[in-house]
């Protein structure tokens, strides 16, 4: 990144200056296929008519007051989370991150005022991603993400991702909590399988545990479900941090938790200045409303699985750089073969205007506005089998 600017990221040679539905545009004029929308964000495209609408006129009337005072759309939008989730509590926050620091801030003070205050560790898996805050990078456990920043934080116990024997081993009198996401984005684009779910509630249950779903990524209906985790049914979680999708572009996210969970944090426990606002909550508003339409989970199931199917197609026609497809809903990625760069097929997918992420484990990752059609689908196929094309081993 140029100065002043800190060079924490390198992004390419373009400046995109507005979007349109499903596509970026750039200063140039050139339209670019978003298949990433923001990492997930863009849940209902670009410029969205009805959540432009909702941020104009509230920004006429009033961006912020902090929690200080009331904000009647907090208690609409939580509202309408209850009704429709496991949760009955709600605490909203600006990002991802800040809604898993809410989360484990919860779980551990649930123990707590329970009278187990020696009940505080938190158990999460390798590959996990539960944001950059301190918090985060240490339940996340990534040791490229936690390099010079200090001895790593105490109080986490990471395993194996599916290893089953060590989850196990790892419960100890002193865990608090397991934290996982149903869907790993960063870390590969690897689901959770359904059974998988089921058996870290009746682990937890078994062991007077707290489950959290990190559902930042995987949630607000990019999956084809609301929440990822309503696929497992039986396998609810105690408390819940989500963000990116449910702003659908402006920064917001929250933390729900149940009754139980959730009851114990009080005046003084935790707070935020801008989470909540009043410009997030008129969008949040609009973004689930139209989420939660009884068509439009049925439209992501559909879609994902043209392309899904599609991908598929890709994956045997370029066999000797794809090793597998993975993901759920309109969260996929293509692993590739040794020999190949993931970030290289990104930028070989880029020149033919296509735009996509990579992850962890040499993984392309797809996140495209859940508003996409079959015709999109066709777009990025046909871009995405030129890039694999051309290809070339590191």
């Amino acid at each position: 990144m140029p100065k002043p600017l800190m060079d924490t990221y390198s992004p390419p040679n373009l400046d995109f200056e507005r979007g349109e539905g499903v596509y970026l545009i750039e200063k140039s004029g050139e339209k670019y296929l978003d298949f990433i929308s923001g990492i997930a964000v863009n849940a209902l495209g670009h410029a969205h008519p009805k959540a432009v609408a909702a941020l104009k006129d509230q920004a006429d009337k009033l961006w912020h007051t902090s929690n200080m005072f009331r904000v009647p759309g907090q208690l609409e939008l939580a509202e309408k989370y209850c009704r429709d989730s496991f949760a009955d509590r709600v605490f909203f926050t600006n990002s991802g991150t800040e809604a898993v620091e809410c989360a484990l801030k919860s779980a551990r003070h649930y123990h707590f005022a329970n009278g187990r205050p020696d009940k505080y560790r938190i158990i999460t898996f390798t590959g996990a991603f539960h944001g950059r805050s301190y918090g985060g990078i240490n339940a996340g456990g990534n040791p490229k993400y936690l390099e010079g920043f200090g001895p790593a934080m105490e109080g986490f116990d990471q395993v194996e991702f599916g290893d089953h024997e060590a989850l196990k081993a790892a419960v100890t009198e002193e865990t608090a909590a397991i934290l996982v996401e149903p869907v790993q984005g960063e870390g590969g684009v690897r689901a959770i399988p359904d059974v998988c779910l089921r058996g870290l509630r009746e682990l937890c249950d078994e062991h007077g545990l707290l489950l959290i779903y990190d559902e930042v990524q995987c949630g607000a209906g990019r999956t084809g479900k609301i929440w990822a985790h309503e696929w497992a049914e039986t396998a609810k979680p105690d408390i819940m941090a989500v963000a990116k999708g449910v702003g659908g572009g402006f920064p917001m996210g929250a933390c729900l938790t149940t009754d139980a969970a959730g009851a114990h944090m009080v005046v003084g426990t935790h707070g935020s200045t801008f989470g909540g606002n009043p410009l997030a909550m008129a969008v949040g508003n609009v973004v689930y409303d139209e989420l939660s339409k009884p068509d439009f989970m049925e439209h992501v199931v559909s879609i994902s699985n043209v392309l899904r199917q599609s991908l598929s197609g890709l994956v045997d026609a370029h066999s000797d750089k794809v090793e597998e497809l993975r993901g759920r809903g309109l969260l996929v990625g293509l692993k590739l073969k040794d020999g190949f760069g993931n970030r290289a097929l990104v930028g070989k997918a880029r020149e033919h205007h296509l735009l996509m992420g990579a992850a962890g484990d040499n993984v392309a990752r797809m996140a495209p506005p859940l508003i996409i059609n079959e015709d999109h689908v066709r777009e990025a196929v046909s871009a995405l089998d030129k890039a694999l094309g051309e290809l070339q081993p590191e």
